[in-house]
């Protein structure tokens, strides 16, 4: 008989991220997420990033892709942020506005048909797709048809 070991406690430490232009990705997430550059490899043939807050990495980027983000491919489906109110999520809308990002939904929109939960749904300058949400306050949002979370095919 196997036994398996699970630590007793166990969060995400950070995501990496491939990007094709650390020049162009830097200041969207630093910008749109208030991120710090924590460290950075600036060795032009190895260059990357880690970005977070308080000292602690979220974000890593390394520049090692050569095309954008491919849906079609295995890998991250998309990487979610969560806040406490609408409100920084419509401050948040109003930076990507500014810098023409493309989002996936017009303005926030709930999790499911009737869910507290929701957000906005937009993609980073290589394509990634990234929802920034609050957990309850989006009662009254709309939520895209099918019965499927609005996070799950887009």
């Amino acid at each position: 008989m196997t036994t398996s070991f699970h630590p007793a406690t166990l969060k995400t430490g950070h995501v990496g991220l491939s990007v094709t232009d650390l020049d162009r990705s830097l200041p969207f997430y630093a910008r749109v997420f208030g991120f710090e550059t924590l460290a950075e490899g600036k060795d032009d043939s190895r260059r990357w990033a880690f970005l977070g807050r308080d000292g602690e990495i979220v974000l890593a980027l390394w520049q090692q892709s050569a095309e954008g983000f491919a849906t079609a491919s295995a890998g991250l489906h998309h990487l979610s942020f969560q806040v406490d109110t609408l409100d920084e999520i419509a401050a948040t809308e109003a930076t990507l506005r500014e810098l023409d990002t493309e989002f996936v939904y017009d303005g926030v929109v709930a999790h499911a048909e009737g869910a507290a939960s929701g957000g906005i749904f937009f993609k980073d300058p290589d394509g990634i797709r990234l929802e920034l949400y609050v957990p309850t306050g989006a009662e009254g949002a709309p939520a895209p048809p099918g019965q499927e979370p609005t996070c799950g095919f887009f």
